[in-house]
């Protein structure tokens, strides 16, 4: 009998504490919402992580822009998501064995890496515009507007430098960074507690399995954004690229979608302060799907078009 008290109790105690976090834990301030957000500024839309494209996403209405950063060997910040130079540029050369100075233009036509076998090309756009930005010219160019920062390598002084960067223009409360790598993301809380993080895909994983466990109630959390696919999305890709999923990619589809975004899940974090943020979401279906599971947040490769799916949904509520 005792030990079925102490599970009664566990169990009553979780359930409770689940649906009133607060009594527990301070819950998180922020100070922005982000409901459309441009990842990589927009890649369909635009030459991915450019200034211009940037410019681009805000005139089409995105709330924040998503960008990823490298270190040049000559030590600069720069914009960019792959390691190498290839899909982008043709060059078979690392971003970190190059100098600022000696870094390609973007191609006239590129992959869009996140919607296969699309490419994005404007005969509009002139040669400076397709030019690698460095960090520190977004923050100049967009003071006020929040950034979510990927930090693309373990790197001590990459992160040091980006630290340094947000501190400089003064931007910590309209700042999220962070990494999967859980090294990496460790390291940027370290180097500023005061800038919004993400959760790395080991502390995700762990998160599911508080989850599964009753335990997340009673456990701190330092992340103040989830930011996860949307599982729908990525099955969507890959019956696109094969026609059909397999037994164990089928499994794995229903844990994500029963566990990374489950509306409990999501729910609890936000109770909690925890903005949710789901990616890439490319269609009106996804963009429907996010918003049903309640997310404050939606990253697109198309940020035009999540801005007229928002306009859309906010005129049908107020016709409601």
């Amino acid at each position: 009998m005792g030990g079925v008290a102490i599970v009664v109790t566990y169990v009553t105690a979780s359930v409770f504490f689940w649906r009133n976090p607060h009594l527990l834990h301070r819950k998180k301030w922020q100070s922005f919402k982000a409901m459309n957000i441009s990842h990589r500024g927009g890649s369909a839309e635009g030459y991915e992580n450019t200034l211009k494209n940037f410019k681009k996403a805000m005139a089409n209405g995105t709330h924040m822009l998503e960008l990823d950063v490298r270190l040049t060997r000559d030590g600069q910040v720069v914009v960019y998501h792959d390691p190498d130079l290839k899909r982008l540029t043709g060059s078979t050369s690392l971003i970190s064995e190059l100098n600022y100075a000696q870094l390609p233009l973007l191609n006239q036509v590129i992959p869009i890496d996140t919607i296969p076998g699309q490419t994005y090309s404007d005969q509009e756009w002139i040669v400076e515009d397709r030019k690698i930005p460095l960090l520190k010219q977004v923050f100049e160019e967009f003071p006020t507007v929040p950034i979510n920062i990927d930090l693309k390598d373990f790197d001590t002084k990459l992160i040091t430098e980006v630290s340094k960067l947000i501190k400089l223009h003064n931007r910590a409360n309209i700042t999220v960074w962070g990494s999967f790598n859980q090294q990496t993301t460790t390291a940027c809380y370290n180097s500023n507690p005061d800038v919004g993080l993400f959760f790395s895909a080991k502390k995700t994983l762990l998160l599911c399995f508080l989850t599964v466990t009753g335990l997340l109630p009673f456990v701190p959390i330092k992340e103040t954004h989830y930011e996860v696919f949307l599982p729908s999305s990525i099955k969507k890709r890959i019956l696109l690229h094969k026609g059909s999923l397999t037994v164990s990619e089928k499994f794995l589809y229903w844990v994500c979608n029963n566990l990374l975004v489950s509306k409990r899940l999501i729910r609890h974090l936000q109770a909690r302060g925890i903005q949710v943020y789901l990616w890439v979401c490319n269609s009106t279906e996804e963009y429907r799907e996010c918003v049903e599971l309640g997310a404050n947040g939606i990253m697109t490769d198309y940020p035009s078009k999540l801005r007229d799916f928002l306009n859309h949904e906010t005129s049908n509520l107020q016709d409601d």
